[in-house]
């Protein structure tokens, strides 16, 4: 038995000038909610035609590069400058200890019937990843937009009745991408294994286990500047009655994307194995592993982070089958010494025809899911709505059809399931709802060694290897945007046959 406790501290990641800008809830006051100009949807820096009054809630920069430039700081928080706020915009974590246990146990006393098992847990340190993008926060960059410019001179405009532009009077709503100050919990991992390995005899081993992990506090992004969701389907519709700027609960923001650790995700599999030499020509693996896994990543088609919530009103809308998810893989490897003259009495036999050898592996994996997106369709929420992704509707089952029209697959019926969601809704067809096509591959190798000094062991080996041997069709990846006019199709597939030949000489 092995006994073991880790003790990680951790302090977050810091910029050692403090130049850091993030938002926090509890520092935004809505009584200093912006005054806008009724004509661009800019924050008023002083009474005008368009505006009746200065905006409550400006500011200036650290940066002395901004000098003289106005910003709306309302709820934003800078270190070594706005009391309570770390070095590193979130708190440290310095009591993170994690416990590890194995044991191996002889069940019988003759070294053939094996118990393992095992467990421990692990945290991550999200390695400054959330810090980088408080950068370019406000107030320490800026972004004006001007109209209608001479390209000689930037601040004079060509449009009548305008003058000169001043680019420092104009206060843009900005955007913001930071760290929640709460939901930062370190993520952590809890991770276990139990199984038995018995001989069943001298030369074969067959392996039972189950292995699994529960991962909890995981890192998501999301969009925290929300709408009311009575408003949406007008938003949606184009109907608003305000800018979209002026809907927003934190009123001055356009968006705030916030990293948090709040997100669950687990894999749980029972693993079978066995490996054996059969006689003295033969040696085989057989694998087969039937498995879920369960997270609510999105990015890089499902094996990636969660860059953006796509429904930022609830964390559970992304949960599903993870990308990587395989219900079922099995594999088969081999290397096989053709006995055929290998010891024939013939030199020229023995050296020509005996002696080869083959081997192989063969692998058979179940589809990996398909998340349905719903696309470019007119009234989508999301088209409005910053960082989030809409699904359709389920609208009753998903017929596989799996035919194949001219050079064009089709996987599914793209009729059968799926509904556009109302104005301003999101679809409720599961995360990764689809299973897209399975694979089977065949990978062999042929080889033989021409032997030509047995005391120099100077030989020529030839080797001739065969990658999807049977030329089988493995498609790849199948369109799952419900506007496209492709969805349900297959898009790619896996390479075909290839044959490889290749001598080396050993000297």
């Amino acid at each position: 038995m092995n006994l073991g406790l880790r003790w990680d501290g951790v302090p977050h990641t810091y910029e050692a000038n403090n130049r850091m800008g993030n938002f926090y809830p509890n520092l935004y006051n809505a009584a200093n909610a912006p005054i806008f100009n009724s004509s661009d949807g800019s924050i008023c820096t002083a009474a005008g035609p368009n505006c009746t009054g200065a905006s409550p809630g400006l500011g200036t920069s650290p940066n002395p590069i901004l000098a003289g430039y106005q910003f709306y700081l309302n709820g934003i928080g800078i270190p070594g400058k706005t009391p309570g706020v770390p070095n590193g915009l979130v708190n440290n974590h310095w009591a993170a200890f994690g416990p590890r246990v194995g044991f191996a146990y002889d069940l019988t006393g003759n070294g053939k019937t094996i118990l393992r098992g095992g467990f421990g847990t692990m945290y991550e340190r999200i390695q400054g990843n959330d810090m980088y993008n408080a950068g370019p926060n406000v107030p320490f960059s800026t972004n004006v937009t001007t109209n209608n410019i001479q390209l000689s001179n930037p601040l004079a405009s060509i449009a009548p009745n305008i003058g000169t532009i001043n680019p420092a009077s104009e206060v843009t709503v900005a955007s913001i991408t930071g760290l929640n100050g709460i939901q930062n919990k370190l993520p952590v991992s809890y991770q276990y294994s139990f199984g038995v390995q018995h001989a069943l005899s001298s030369r074969t081993v067959l392996s039972v286990a189950y292995v699994g992990n529960q991962n909890r506090h995981q890192n998501d992004y999301r969009e925290t500047n929300l709408p009311p969701v009575s408003d949406l389907a007008a938003i949606a519709n184009g109907n608003a009655t305000l800018p979209y700027n002026q809907l927003v609960q934190y009123q001055g923001f356009h968006s705030i994307k916030q990293s948090e650790d709040v997100q669950n995700s687990h894999y749980n599999g029972l693993q079978f194995e066995v490996h054996s030499q059969v006689k003295r020509d033969l040696t085989l693996q057989a694998a087969y592993t039937y498995s879920k896994a369960f997270d609510p990543a999105t990015g890089n088609n499902g094996v990636g982070d969660l860059n953006a919530v796509s429904n930022p009103y609830s964390y559970a809308y992304d949960n599903g089958p993870s990308g990587l998810d395989r219900r079922q893989i099995a594999f088969v490897n081999f290397v096989y010494d053709i006995p055929l003259l290998k010891d024939s009495s013939n030199r020229l036999l023995r050296s020509t025809v005996g002696g080869w050898q083959i081997s192989g592996i063969v692998t058979m994996v179940s589809g990996e899911p398909l998340n349905v997106t719903l696309g470019g369709v007119g009234n989508n929420i999301t088209n409005t709505l910053p960082n989030s992704n809409n699904r359709p509707d389920a609208s009753g089952s998903v017929k596989y059809v799996k035919t194949k029209v001219g050079n064009t697959a089709q996987w599914f019926s793209p009729t059968s399931g799926f509904a556009a969601p109302a104005a301003g809704s999101f679809g409720n067809l599961p995360a990764n709802a689809l299973t897209q096509p399975g694979r089977q591959n065949w990978n062999l190798s042929l080889f033989k060694s021409f032997l030509f000094s047995e005391s120099r062991g100077s030989k020529l080996e030839f080797r001739a290897e065969f990658f999807n041997a049977f030329n089988h069709t493995e498609f790849n990846g199948v369109n799952g945007t419900f506007s496209s006019g492709q969805f349900g199709q297959v898009t790619s597939a896996h390479d075909p046959r290839e044959i490889q030949l290749g001598l080396k000489l050993y000297f």
